[in-house]
């Protein structure tokens, strides 16, 4: 049985153009890394008997809070008990009044500059969501800041952005660590309590451009991310004694 993932693209701000085709793009790409997606926008998704259905959630490009507190509830007990979790691009402008949440994703969206072509460089060639990658990638989309470093909670950086291939004017107003973070994981999401079983984190802060949803390295790294946090062998996909997730 393949592994089941929650897409929630719910959003409470600014939203993005790119949802639609992010949607798209991940649903025509499912079946070849052997996963069944559910896409929501409907925050009363989040329960408790209805998150323990899934190996991973997967917050794609939200913003503002798109919880309610039983929503967070019931995502806090999920993580506890082995759920991975997934944020692309503006997952990290979500759910600012819920430090958990900021934790698992790494870091919170700070700013950004004007979109153009940048250069991201690989930190790490090993791992399943940059193997595909050339050690420096131009591509053409937005290059965010952030409001603190994603390794001061543990993660492990695996792009940066190269700041000398942009133009970022603007005043610096947070400490997000040099080298520039843009994508990065956890083993063991930083948001699960000391009693609970941790699951991983993945996330990336590309993904804002409609164009960028049809780049086959972009969704390379996206889907080497969505397939890396499932080997984390806590949920039932991979280990029947999982506490949640898709039952082999």
């Amino acid at each position: 049985m393949p592994a089941r993932i929650l897409v929630y693209s719910a959003t409470a701000g600014f939203r993005h153009d790119s949802i639609e085709p992010s949607i798209e793009a991940l649903k025509a790409r499912a079946s070849a890394i052997n996963v069944e997606f559910d896409f929501t926008e409907d925050k009363s998704q989040f329960t408790d008997e209805n998150l323990t259905n899934y190996d991973a959630l997967l917050f794609l490009n939200n913003s503002g809070i798109i919880l309610d507190d039983t929503g967070k509830a019931a995502l806090q007990k999920y993580l506890n008990l082995g759920g991975n979790s997934i944020g692309v691009h503006c997952a990290a402008d979500a759910l600012r009044d819920t430090p958990f949440f900021g934790k698992q994703i790494g870091a919170y969206f700070g700013d950004h500059p004007d979109i153009q072509e940048s250069v991201v460089d690989v930190v790490d060639n090993t791992h399943p969501s940059t193997k595909m990658l050339p050690a420096h990638w131009k591509l053409f989309d937005e290059m965010y800041n952030f409001e603190s470093d994603p390794r001061a909670v543990g993660a492990k950086v695996l792009l940066t952005a190269d700041e000398s291939s942009y133009s970022d004017p603007q005043e610096r107003k947070f400490d997000h660590g040099t080298p520039h973070p843009i994508a990065w994981y956890q083993e063991r999401g930083a948001c699960v309590e000391p009693w609970g079983i941790a699951g991983r984190s993945w996330y990336t802060g590309l993904g804002h451009c409609v164009e960028i949803w049809s780049d086959e390295l972009f969704l390379g790294h996206v889907l080497g991310g969505i397939m890396w946090v499932l080997e984390s062998k806590t949920t039932r996909a991979f280990n029947s004694n999982g506490k949640v997730g898709s039952a082999a």
